[in-house]
């Protein structure tokens, strides 16, 4: 088993943290108006840390999110994909709180404003790292691009 790149810990490290917001937004206390949580929707008065607004299905979210996190920071492209995939769809989310109102159906996972300036920051830091880490690839862990140019 090759040793994992920069690129593959910081997925990891990503995958962690998802997890472990996933986690705390189900622990009373850590969580404020746990007992207002709602499954969906901005009828969830729940806030993590008091400051960013989650429900079961944000938490829900925020747990899967970092088990792709660790499956993919195995191989090199997974951790790649995670990075790059997860930077565009949390900038797409950064936008989609920015368009739409915070008090409408549309906005099926609570957010505030807190949270829009989270998935800015989070899209622009995937997306950082993977720019920052990309040409770290050890050569136990090739992609197949690096293979084929050799060949």
């Amino acid at each position: 088993m090759s040793e994992s790149s920069s690129l593959q810990k910081a997925a990891r490290f990503m995958g962690i943290a998802f997890l472990l917001v996933g986690i705390l937004g189900f622990i009373p206390g850590i969580t404020s108006n746990y007992d207002d949580m709602a499954f969906a929707g901005q009828e969830s008065d729940a806030e993590l840390l008091g400051i960013f607004q989650v429900s079961i299905l944000h938490n829900i979210v925020h747990l899967v999110f970092g088990i792709a996190g660790l499956a993919l920071s195995r191989t090199w492209d997974g951790a790649r994909n995670f990075l790059v995939g997860g930077g565009i769809i949390y900038l797409a989310l950064a936008a989609y709180d920015a368009i739409t109102e915070q008090e409408t159906s549309a906005n099926f996972l609570p957010t505030n404003n807190a949270d829009g300036w989270l998935h800015l920051a989070l899209g622009v830091t995937m997306l950082g790292l993977f720019f920052a880490l990309r040409g770290r690839n050890p050569a136990g862990s090739a992609t197949r691009r690096d293979a084929e140019a050799r060949a």
